[in-house]
Formats: structure tokens, C-alpha cells, sequence
């Protein structure tokens, strides 16, 4: 897919201020860390459409990014970071929440884990919830450039057995590595496509 104007459209903490219309969504959750912000620039081959930072839990926000007026990117905020405080944790989780149940375009939702490590307890926790949604979901093992190029298809592998995926998509993802691009965008195809 070739995305020619992607642009932000607003930040969101309610459904209030959630964009009008019916455009499909494919949101995006993972841990503070996880590079959700980078996926979206990498997709779309920008340096600075989505604000990255070395400053774990920075997006405190729900970010909608307009891709051609085809479909939004939907940055949820990540999770997992130990510098928030409990009541800041409560609130990043609740807009989690309260998106994924009264969200009407979700189209796909992505989680994305780190390649390197096993998943974390938390992302433990996000996965069984997406499961519950019964929303359809991909997963993308992200930072596959900072392992060996043959050690990524059996990280992925590994991944996929911690989490017992069966039926659903799992990709290696880079920022760095472009090569995998092409396979996370075929999949995003299969649900945003307009008729």
C-alpha cells in the first residue's frame, strides 16, 4: 500500500474526541518501549510523523494518524512502565480499555512485542484480552534488526509458542531492516481495503 499524505489527526483521552466518520482503525498496543511509535514511521517512510522518544511511557494519549483518508493508525498508550505511578498506570490502562470496547472501527489491532526478550507478564495480560475482544489481531516481534538475520525466524518461533498462537498472524518486524515491510502492510491490506 502507498500512503502519500499521512498526517496526525488529534489526541484523544474519551471517545468524545475520537475522529468522526467510519474509517477502519488498526491500533496499535504494546509496552512503553516497544517502538509503536516507530512502526508508524517506518510504515509510512517518515522520520517524525509519529513523535518518538528515549523516554518510556512519553505517549499518555490516544494518537489517530489519518493515512490518506484510507484508514487510521491508532496509537494506544504503552504499558508496562515502571516509572509511572500506580494512578498514572490506572489511567493509561482505562483508556486501553474503554478504546478497545467502544472503539466502532477497529479493524485489526496490532501487538507489538520485542523480539529479544520473552513476553513480559503484562504483554501476558494484553494478549488474553485481545483474545477476549475477539477482535481480529496480528502480532509483530519488533527490533528483529538487534538479533542475528538467522535468529529471527526461530525468536519468532519461540514467541509464538509462549503465547500458543495458532491461528493468527505473527511477523518479525524492524525499523531498521525495511525487508519486512512489505509482508506487515500485505497483512494490514487484508482488512482496511476499501470495496
Amino acid at each position: 500500500m502507498i500512503i502519500n499524505n499521512p498526517k496526525f489527526e488529534v489526541s484523544a483521552v474519551s471517545k468524545k474526541q475520537y475522529p468522526k466518520g467510519n474509517l477502519p482503525e488498526v491500533v496499535l498496543v504494546g509496552k512503553s518501549n516497544v517502538g509503536k511509535s516507530s512502526f508508524v514511521n517506518t510504515m509510512v517512510n517518515r522520520k517524525n510523523l509519529a513523535r518518538t522518544s528515549n523516554v518510556p511511557g512519553k505517549t499518555r494519549q490516544i494518537n489517530f494518524y489519518n493515512m490518506d483518508n484510507k484508514f487510521y493508525f491508532v496509537d494506544l498508550p504503552g504499558y508496562g512502565y515502571s516509572k509511572m505511578s500506580k494512578e498514572e498506570k490506572v489511567v493509561s490502562g482505562n483508556f486501553i480499555e474503554q478504546y478497545l470496547e467502544e472503539g466502532d472501527n477497529v479493524a485489526l489491532i496490532i501487538l507489538l512485542l520485542d523480539i529479544r526478550h520473552k513476553p513480559t507478564a503484562d504483554d501476558i495480560l494484553m494478549y488474553d484480552y485481545i483474545l477476549k475482544s475477539n477482535l481480529p489481531f496480528m502480532v509483530l516481534t519488533n527490533k528483529a534488526d538487534k538479533i542475528a538475520v538467522t535468529k529471527v525466524d526461530s525468536e519468532v518461533q519461540r514467541i509464538k509458542e509462549i503465547l500458543g498462537i495458532s491461528y493468527s498472524t505473527i511477523l518479525p518486524f524492524s525499523s531498521e531492516r525495511k525487508i519486512y515491510q512489505e509482508n506487515v502492510w500485505k497483512e494490514i491490506e487484508k482488512f482496511v481495503k476499501h470495496e
